[in-house]
């Protein structure tokens, strides 16, 4: 059966007191015992002085006589034995014939006589068979040794008093139950923490529930403060662990639900945790795919990083570095931590370099196209500025300055609008657009260019197909595709806009012409900002380079995509969709 704190404690205490009070009980008997044997050799010493005395007095009379006539004085059961110096018997009371005894010079205790003085020992006589005690004392010229027979009566003499022992067994008893006192009042905290310890669930409220019924029970002495403590300690351990659960599980749903691939180490580089567009990546950027996180410190790609936790410094704890590979660009950030664990951190940035090389293109274009007007301007006005012209050239020089203001001016006009659908679209209103009152409002705004150009625009739209999108944005896309056909397809021709299909959510639009086209290179890029079939011929047909650009953005503000196509039988071929309404994802 199990014991206890308290039952252990108890037992504990039993034995080493037990052991204590049976090495005092012993000892103490022992030296009753040996006291008793001391005050017996002293009265046996104390009779041999009486016989050397008296024999010294009576030196004249013979040996035999002169003890017989002490032994009267003595115990009945006194044996005296007078020996010389060289171990024969000169007189022995308990035997007839000493002439006949053995020498006695090898006796233990005429031995230790020999030696010391006195020596005593208990054994069995060989003369009369007899067990003495014996005790023998050296003198000049013999030893006398008494002896007294070791019967019940010397036994009992020399047994120690009981007293003593009566005594240890009410002292021992009474320590038992102080000791079973101390063990219930020790084992009482002990077992009330032992309760507490193996009692507690997870559930908060039943945590609280039972440290009050325990608290309360703990004994009010520093063990049970100890306890209470402990008790106290262990609630708001259990709490402090759960609002740390509930922050790990916080930070892992951030981790897991990040655009950022993450990964961290410890100070020996081991993988601790990530998550899985960590791998994604770096599946992208090395050669191999690998579902191994570590494989940062091998592949070459992260050479600089692997250099920098090498080499850094005790202060250097942050270092960031791009990766191009295979057509991507990636972020790459290291964080070193207090302990000099770290984190990875790979962001998907081909977007973004993408867009900052384009504004940086555009800036570019912007700066190239806006030289063009600004130069022939500046031309025009220092010309009739420095020189005395008639007015003919005059007016020449004016209309050329006011055509390239016309130029700048539309410029300006499309990168505003095309900035302002992708910065900030929803700054444009949304209502319900007819596109084939539509179609008829551009017809008439561009009736001029298009007679002078014989250009004939026709449409099958019918009057019930209405985009729920912005009346402005829907009318450049069809604006720009008519100004490009009147600017670059030539004369006499046939542009056809027709509805071909549409589902639950698109209109699909064809916008054709038979003009001349142009080269199957082109294709791909000519919705690129600025992008010229031919260099030279916006000095000729005039435009800002954005048309198409404009149209583009203008179809995916209303959800839709737009392509171009060479004709088979000539000519070119645009086909876009748009949503019917802005609520299609």
């Amino acid at each position: 059966m199990k014991m206890n704190y308290r039952q252990k404690i108890f037992l504990y205490f039993f034995l080493i007191f037990t052991t204590f009070a049976a090495g005092i009980f012993i000892v103490g008997q022992l030296r009753e015992r040996q006291h008793k044997t001391e005050t017996l050799k002293e009265k046996l010493d104390a009779y041999s002085d009486i016989i050397d005395a008296a024999m010294a007095q009576q030196a004249t009379r013979p040996v035999e006589e002169i003890a017989d006539n002490l032994l009267k004085l003595f115990p009945e059961n006194i044996r005296l034995t007078l020996i010389d110096r060289h171990g024969h018997v000169l007189y022995d009371n308990a035997v007839t014939k000493t002439a006949l005894m053995e020498n006695h010079a090898g006796r233990p205790e005429i031995i230790e006589a020999e030696r010391t003085g006195k020596g005593s020992n208990v054994r069995i006589s060989i003369s009369n068979k007899c067990k003495y005690l014996y005790y023998a004392k050296r003198f000049n010229n013999y030893y006398i040794r008494v002896a007294l027979p070791y019967d019940i009566k010397i036994q009992d003499f020399l047994k120690p008093d009981n007293f003593f022992l009566y005594y240890v067994i009410i002292l021992f008893a009474g320590m038992l139950v102080l000791i079973n006192l101390v063990a219930e009042r020790f084992g009482k905290s002990i077992s009330q923490l032992h309760d507490f310890a193996m009692s507690m669930g997870d559930s908060g409220d039943e945590l609280n529930s039972q440290f009050s019924i325990l608290n309360s029970q703990f004994s009010k002495d520093e063990l049970g403060a100890i306890g209470s403590k402990i008790a106290e300690n262990y609630r708001q351990l259990k709490e402090n662990k759960k609002e740390i659960a509930l922050e790990r599980e916080k930070l892992l749903q951030h981790v897991y639900s990040s655009e950022e691939g993450l990964c961290f180490f410890s100070a020996d580089k081991s993988v601790e945790f990530y998550n899985g567009l960590f791998v994604q990546y770096l599946n992208v950027i090395t050669d191999l795919a690998n579902s191994d996180p570590a494989k940062v410190f091998t592949d070459f790609s992260f050479d600089r990083v692997n250099s920098f936790l090498v080499s850094r410094e005790t202060n250097d704890t942050y270092f960031e570095t791009q990766i191009d590979r295979h057509g991507k660009s990636f972020a790459v950030r290291v964080n070193v931590f207090d302990d000099k664990s770290f984190e990875i951190i790979i962001n998907d940035v081909t977007k973004q370099e993408k867009t900052r090389r384009l504004k940086q293109e555009m800036t570019g274009n912007i700066t190239h196209e806006l030289r063009t007007p600004v130069t022939g301007i500046r031309g025009c006005l220092e010309t009739i500025l420095e020189h005395q012209l008639d007015a003919e050239k005059k007016d020449y020089f004016i209309r050329s300055a006011y055509n390239q203001v016309l130029m700048l001016s539309e410029l300006i006009r499309d990168m505003s609008l095309i900035t302002k659908m992708e910065e900030a679209p929803q700054s444009f209103k949304s209502e319900e657009v007819f596109i084939a009152n539509l179609l008829q409002n551009l017809k008439n705004d561009l009736e001029i260019p298009l007679r002078d150009k014989n250009i004939r625009m026709q449409w099958d739209v019918t009057g019930n197909i209405v985009v729920k999108g912005n009346a402005n944005l829907l009318y450049s896309i069809f604006r720009n595709l008519t100004d490009n056909v009147i600017r670059y397809a030539g004369t006499d021709i046939d542009v056809d806009i027709r509805k071909f299909g549409e589902d639950r959510n698109f209109y699909y639009f064809s916008y054709s012409d038979n003009g001349v086209g142009i080269g199957e290179q082109h294709l791909n890029r000519i919705f690129e900002r600025f992008y010229r079939v031919n260099e030279g011929r916006t000095r000729d047909t005039g435009g800002s380079g954005l048309g198409l650009s404009i149209v583009k953005n203008a179809v995916a503000f209303h959800k839709g995509t737009i392509v171009a196509k060479n004709k088979a039988d000539g000519g070119l071929e645009f086909l876009f969709k748009l949503a019917k309404t802005d609520e299609v994802n």
